[in-house]
């Protein structure tokens, strides 16, 4: 029997290899579309935010603002997936977020297109968290490894694509920046139809309600911490009374919503979870790679830009490295443990080069070789490529498929928001080390920094005189290599975490003892379990 007719070993839903790789093309096309909405304006910002007279802090909250509102919204995703269609949830993300880039588009400010990024990061959450969950569902664990790998494949083509997309736009000029968030329409509707086609699945509806106390509490908690590490050190001093109102105010809001979660039926990110080992350890290297992955690599369009003098496009094609040392890794890691069912070690490995690369990178400067950058770039490429995924694989092995969906969704949730912490936090350091660095350079020149926008507009190199010009280059190339250096303690942490966490080899079934329990009560007429009702998905 060939291969394209055979069953796969022990499927969550009884699909050959061909009806799942169909299945998962609008899936992945969709995964597509959250990576680009974030990688393709990446090269572009420096421009965008020139041209919208913004600063810093606007280049920063332009990715932070989408990072927020993803993050706030993956656990009420993963929930929703698991009580009603995951099929009809991803494609009103997909509409979400066609609505947010054609906004987008249209901003004439950076208010405005920070508000507008906040739609695209909402329908860019249910993307990220269904994408995970539809696979688990498909897919029993020791086969997801493999198909992990194309999920990889896909990040690494968005962002691969999404930076040489947006140069080429923004230095092409009759398209302009703003076909920067147009572009990803066409390939949502295609998802869209492409979903509608090949995508049926089981409907498993449960009788519960949404903790929206809860998501309001969590999603509040999460705005002001990051609302305050975007604003202290700029517009007040960290060791100030605002400081002391936002920080005790996120803490309040964080114990609500923990008493809330503790209570609710169906709580968004169920305490219970953490009662786990390995949840709880993974949980804290998705934070630790979050802020590294998120919060350092978002500014290497930045670097190339103002601190080597480079298009957006050679930006892009610049950072090539990384992204293929995350294709190849992610790739093999995932063949690999599907044939042999051991993830541990590249955990392990990933989160150890990570940390190195990290480190390398803080080395960093404007004249910096690029030959030595291009291998460090490579180690921390290859260390998200075998960490990234697999973090969710070992959670999604110990719940059952009751739990599934609030699980993935979990790790999601807390990925984003290191990550979101790590681009507000570390571009904070950034502005100011580059008010600093910019001071000292004017100083040695004789020039006052009063009046010199060290600290406001960022700067349009190619205008500025060849003096300036050079202290602005040697001060934005000094302060990339201080975020990454900031950013290798988080990595250690990873690799800390992933250290302790128990392997189980993977199941070739998805249910779990963990799970079991609760999927038997599920079953029995009358049982504790919320009712559930199964029916044929062919919408």
């Amino acid at each position: 029997m060939s291969q394209a007719t055979a069953p796969t070993r022990a499927t969550g839903v009884d699909m050959t290899h061909r009806q799942i790789l169909q299945a998962l093309s609008g899936l992945l096309l969709g995964m597509f579309v959250a990576i680009l909405s974030s990688t393709v304006v990446s090269n572009a910002l420096p421009r965008i935010i020139t041209e919208l007279r913004g600063g810093q802090s606007a280049y920063t909250w332009v990715v932070t603002s989408a990072l927020l509102a993803t993050t706030a919204t993956t656990p009420i995703w993963g929930k929703l997936a698991d009580l009603t269609s995951k099929k009809l949830l991803v494609q009103i993300s997909l509409g979400i977020y066609v609505l947010g880039s054609v906004l987008a588009g249209a901003a004439q400010g950076t208010s405005e297109l920070i508000a507008c990024r906040v739609l695209q990061g909402i329908g860019a959450g249910g993307l990220t968290a269904l994408a995970q969950v539809i696979m688990a569902t498909m897919i029993a664990p020791r086969e997801r490894g493999r198909y992990s790998g194309y999920l990889g494949a896909v990040m690494a083509v968005g962002t691969i694509g999404g930076p040489l997309i947006g140069g080429v736009i923004v230095d092409t000029s009759w398209l302009g920046w703003r076909w920067c968030f147009y572009v990803g329409v066409p390939f949502a509707i295609a998802a869209l139809v492409v979903l509608q086609k090949t995508l049926h699945l089981p409907v498993v509806k449960r009788k519960a309600q949404i903790d929206w106390w809860g998501a309001t509490l969590i999603t509040a908690a999460v705005s002001v911490l990051l609302i305050w590490v975007s604003l202290a050190g700029g517009q007040f001093a960290w060791a100030s009374w605002q400081s002391v109102v936002m920080v005790v105010g996120a803490l309040v809001l964080a114990a609500l919503a923990i008493r809330v979660e503790t209570r609710a039926a169906e709580p968004m990110i169920p305490p219970r979870l953490f009662r786990n080992r390995t949840i709880t350890l993974a949980v804290v290297a998705s934070i630790a790679v979050g802020v590294g992955m998120f919060g350092a690599s978002v500014f290497l369009g930045q670097y190339f830009q103002i601190s080597r003098g480079q298009s957006p496009t050679m930006s892009g094609l610049m950072t090539l490295p990384m992204i293929l040392g995350l294709l190849v890794s992610s790739t093999l890691s995932g063949r690999i443990i599907t044939r042999t069912g051991r993830w541990k070690r590249f955990l392990v490995i990933g989160t150890a080069l990570l940390t190195a690369g990290f480190a390398l990178m803080g080395t960093l400067r404007a004249d910096t070789s690029f030959t030595l950058l291009s291998v460090y770039m490579a180690l921390v490429g290859i260390g998200l490529g075998m960490t990234m995924q697999n973090l969710v694989l070992a959670v999604q092995n110990t719940v059952g498929t009751h739990e599934l969906g609030v699980a993935s969704s979990t790790v999601a949730f807390f990925r984003s928001l290191g990550g979101a912490i790590g681009v507000s936090v570390l571009g904070a350091v950034l502005a100011h080390r580059v008010t600093g660095y910019t001071a000292e350079g004017l100083g040695r020149l004789g020039i006052s920094a009063s009046g010199s926008g060290s600290g406001g507009v960022l700067p349009d190199v190619h205008t500025l005189p060849g003096p300036i010009r050079a202290v602005v280059e040697s001060a934005y190339g000094h302060g990339a290599g201080d975020i990454f250096l900031a950013a290798a303690p988080f990595a250690l942490i990873a690799l800390i975490a992933v250290i302790f966490i128990k392997e189980v080899p993977l199941r070739q079934h998805n249910s779990s003892p963990i799970g079991a329990e609760a999927e038997r009560e599920s079953t029995i007429p009358g049982g504790a379990g919320a009712a559930m009702v199964r029916t044929g998905e062919q919408r």
